[in-house]
């Protein structure tokens, strides 16, 4: 049971760092795609581990598993520091395009226009590119 549990764990783990490894290129939409191996790959670890509860190993599985569980916290933790630092900058992103849209088209007075005429802002132009 260990040593599948120890084959769950790797595969994880090479999810892990393949998601973080997009997450620090900021390619949300590359992160976003490995979503469901993700799912798939910590459902096969949480089964494993349920399987390997209870069960005696050998003191190199034991090391084995160890170390793999290190390292799962390792990448988890870093997983966990990008996926904030990619959702507090998308929140910038959709902040700085919020406050450049100008309010919508009102209908009300203003002098000079007919009472219940719609008054459209003037256009804008907005650039992705930094």
């Amino acid at each position: 049971m260990i040593p599948e549990l120890c084959t769950a764990g790797e595969h994880l783990a090479t999810v892990l760092e393949q998601e973080n490894q997009t997450l620090r290129a900021m390619d949300l939409p590359g992160a976003g795609a490995l979503l469901a191996d993700k799912t798939r790959a910590i459902d096969a670890f949480l089964a494993a581990q349920k399987q390997a509860e209870g069960v005696a190993s050998d003191t190199a599985l034991h090391r084995r598993a160890s170390a793999m569980a290190a390292r799962l916290a390792r990448l988890a933790a870093e997983n966990r520091r990008l996926l904030d630092r990619a959702i507090k900058v998308q929140g910038r992103v959709l902040d700085v395009i919020a406050r450049a849209v100008p309010p919508a088209a009102v209908a009300g007075y203003r002098p000079g226009v007919a009472a219940g005429a719609l008054v459209r802002p003037a256009p804008i132009a907005l650039s992705a590119r930094a």
